[in-house]
């Protein structure tokens, strides 16, 4: 079991930057991808950005490339997403969750989530 408890959502306005970050306890963290999703009102959920056990792959989503930066500290057991230059299409919840799969394109391969945070742009 992991759990994962995301922070650093809020309200900003367009151009705007947040820093989200996923604390996680339970088995070791280093044992999960980690991923980011998104769902915004009347929307399903979509991903966001994968990254792999060490950090060292990253894939993001286009509609996020080149203003979001997701990162990890295994000794720390926490991930981050830097969110730079917010658009109000960004506004949604946010969600982090932790993968044993090598596929982390696909929520259905995400086992452990957390309750996710609200980020909200206004343009």
């Amino acid at each position: 079991q992991v759990q994962l408890l995301e922070s650093g959502g809020g309200s900003v306005q367009a151009g705007g930057s947040l820093r989200l970050s996923c604390a996680a306890s339970g088995r070791p963290f280093s044992m999960y991808s980690m991923g980011w999703f998104r769902q915004a009102p009347g929307k399903e959920r979509e991903f966001v950005v994968v990254c792999s056990r060490t950090g060292g792959n990253t894939y993001y989503a286009d509609s996020v490339k080149g203003r979001f930066t997701i990162s990890r500290d295994n000794v720390k057991n926490t991930m981050y997403l830097q969110m730079n230059s917010l658009k109000a299409e960004d506004t949604a919840v946010y969600y982090c969750a932790a993968s044993l799969n090598p596929d982390g394109l696909r929520s259905e391969n995400y086992a452990y989530w957390g309750q996710g945070t609200q980020v909200t742009v206004s343009s």
